[in-house]
């Protein structure tokens, strides 16, 4: 049985792999996390998607327990804004589209354009966006959001506590990524978790080329079995000392930069829409994430269109006179991902193993997926090949699913007034993606269509941005010419009133956050 796990990094792909380790093997496999206390973390990836609540559930946190320490917000879609057209905004909602009569109600919508907006017609969430509202009532009880009822007539809204087992959350969260590594040092490290806060100075291969152990500069050698390699872009021990190649996304994503900024704010006063929100820029995109008592933005850009000063420079005029003081956090990314993310005795998680860049809040959910896959896959003194060969191809296809859903985002755009945007419908496609729009184009996407491996994205998801991009040419099926759309017009009214319904019993995100912080209170 392998015992002994070597962890070097830290950040929030190092505490999360080593506290869902302990929460699976408990004493039985020592886990030890050696990270340098003069090596800052990136800190700015701080949106998700709705998978990342598995992880809090299998370690046993309650929301009261980590969201108060950690900043943290609900986040219910991604707003985006401008990418059609300057003043246009649509949302990328955590709800599945729902089915009447056989066909989803995005499908029906375009056959009978209700209305200019198929978000708010044929979801709730987007109103509770507009409207700032919580998901949860005071008392912790979470909307009830039904995804399926056939056509069969409205029913009153109702009040009930979803499963933790449903696959589909209506959302995910918001946090301080450096706010919540600190939070999990202490969980792991009050659970057996053994903190080296030191330099790795080398990493030590055997006569097979398998690591045996890293050198410290004050804590000696540090023998494992199995090492992970959460050092981030550097790749310390995959890339680096392994000599893992690393393959580029860049042909397909240009953006490889980034300026970052933390920017107080009184949220009481302000407000906090439980949403992110992409707006597009001249050279990408900037994000805006409402935290409890910050907002965090920054703009993703390519360097080949505009250069880190003049990034700087829309990202302040773009927050306004709040940014004035702030210091700016530039970051260069390396979009890809390492061809093997296991390589003999040394599994890269995080950074070291990809990174498609921050769209559509991708980066945590890479790290979970990944802790979750070695679970399955930990292996025993035989090391048996198909394990590592099974656990690189999942990782592999889901961060090219990852990459092939966000060239859709640039590709589907509206938007095309500059040369940045008219390259973007120019760059080479994810191979078999051009046949897939082709279908898409007389077809909505559905399970059959879409990308066929797990990358964390539903035929919804693919539905939403299509429909919200407008730049593909979408029909409805043919045959719903010749389906009775009583039913579906029903519901797409039901919808609706549905969400005023709701927008009305909801409280707002800082009304709840503000009572959570407060019961939480010793």
């Amino acid at each position: 049985m392998i015992k002994n796990v070597v962890i070097v990094g830290g950040g929030t792909a190092g505490w999360m792999s080593a506290c869902y380790l302990k929460a699976t093997f408990g004493p039985k496999v020592a886990v030890t996390l050696v990270e340098s206390k003069n090596i800052p973390t990136i800190g700015v990836g701080e949106a998700t998607f709705s998978t990342v609540r598995h992880f809090f559930h299998y370690l046993g946190l309650q929301e009261r327990e980590w969201m108060p320490e950690c900043s943290a917000t609900y986040k219910l879609a991604i707003r985006f804004e401008n990418w059609r057209e300057p003043g246009h905004h649509f949302y990328h909602p955590f709800e599945r589209t729902r089915v009447v009569d056989g066909f989803p109600l995005t499908d029906w919508w375009l056959q009978q354009r209700p209305s200019e907006r198929f978000d708010d017609d044929c979801f709730v969430i987007p109103a509770l966006c507009e409207n700032l509202s919580s998901p949860r009532y005071l008392d912790g009880d979470i909307f009830e959001q039904r995804e399926d009822r056939g056509g069969n007539g409205a029913e009153p809204v109702g009040r009930s506590t979803m499963s933790e087992q449903q696959t589909q959350f209506p959302y995910a969260y918001h946090f301080d990524t450096v706010l919540l590594a600190k939070f999990l040092t202490k969980y792991g490290t009050e659970r057996g978790v053994r903190h080296v806060l030191d330099d790795v100075t080398n990493v030590a291969l055997d006569e097979r080329g398998w690591i045996s152990h890293v050198d410290t500069a004050g804590h000696g050698e540090l023998h494992g079995d199995l090492f992970i390699d959460c050092t981030g872009w550097r790749g310390l021990l995959l890339n680096q000392a392994l000599e893992e190649p690393f393959q580029s996304y860049q042909e397909s994503l240009p953006n490889d930069r980034a300026v970052a900024l933390r920017v107080p704010v009184d949220a009481e006063t302000r407000g906090m829409r439980p949403c992110t929100t992409a707006t597009a820029q001249d050279a990408g995109w900037i994000w805006t994430i409402p935290l409890f008592d910050r907002i965090g933005t920054g703009y993703v850009y390519a360097g080949d269109y505009i250069s880190a000063d003049e990034a700087e420079q829309a990202l302040r005029a773009f927050v306004g006179p709040a940014a004035d003081g702030l210091e700016a956090n530039h970051i260069r990314m390396r979009i890809g991902r390492t061809r093997n993310s296991w390589v003999r005795n040394c599994v890269g998680i995080g950074l070291s193993s990809g990174f498609v860049e921050p769209l559509e809040s991708t980066g945590i959910f890479f790290i979970q997926n990944s802790i979750e896959q070695l679970v399955k896959h930990f292996p025993d003194g035989t090391w048996n090949e198909r394990l590592r060969l099974s656990y690189n191809n999942r990782v592999a296809r889901m961060m090219d699913g990852v990459r092939e859903f966000l060239f859709l985002h640039y590709y589907a755009a509206g938007r095309q007034d500059n040369q940045y945007w008219k390259d973007t419908k120019a760059r080479p496609m994810p191979d078999g993606l051009a046949e897939r729009i082709e279908q898409w184009k007389v077809k909505l996407p559905d399970s059959d269509s879409v990308y066929p491996y797990y990358h964390g994205f539903e035929p919804y998801s693919y539905q939403a941005m299509l429909l919200g991009l407008g730049g593909v040419p979408l029909q409805a099926s043919s045959v719903l010419g010749a389906v009775d759309s009583a039913a579906a017009m029903k519901e797409l009214q039901f919808v609706r009133q549905e969400a005023q319904d709701l927008v009305a019993k909801l409280p707002s995100q800082y009304e709840y956050f503000a009572a959570l912080r407060q019961s939480s209170r010793p």
